[in-house]
């Protein structure tokens, strides 16, 4: 064989292997389940995002009267647009609860930042 022979040889040879390697990754998968099991993971993705929130640290950057609560709950939200506040009722203080955070570290360095404007904040799990 010649070395134009040997070219086009190599050359077809590799044509026809990336040829393979391409069309052997095309497929199509069919899942087979009953409409319960789907229910079953709505009901427990229900479940989990209750259970995320019950566990999560807050902020409590004020507790009284309503007036008062509302007006730091607009001074908040006009400082910090990074977490929602939310303004709760415990007999006999209105409170305000900021963020909704997954782990104590994450909630101190909120609460740094907050400290700078609310003083009397503090981290608790609801």
């Amino acid at each position: 064989m010649n070395s134009k022979t040997l070219k086009i040889y190599y050359l077809s040879l590799s044509l026809v292997l990336i040829n393979s390697v391409i069309y052997a990754q095309q497929g199509t998968v069919e899942i087979n389940q009953q409409p319960e099991v789907i229910t079953l993971i709505e009901l427990k993705k229900e479940i989990n995002i209750e259970d995320e929130n019950s566990e999560r640290y807050k902020i409590q950057i004020y507790s009284g009267s309503r007036q008062q609560a509302e007006s730091m709950e607009n001074k908040f939200d006009v400082a910090f647009n990074s977490w929602a506040s939310k303004l709760e009722y415990e007999t006999p203080n209105y409170k305000i609860w900021v963020g909704s955070f997954r782990t104590r570290l994450e909630a101190e360095r909120a609460l740094i930042k907050i400290k700078k404007k609310f003083l009397n904040a503090f981290i608790f799990k609801p």
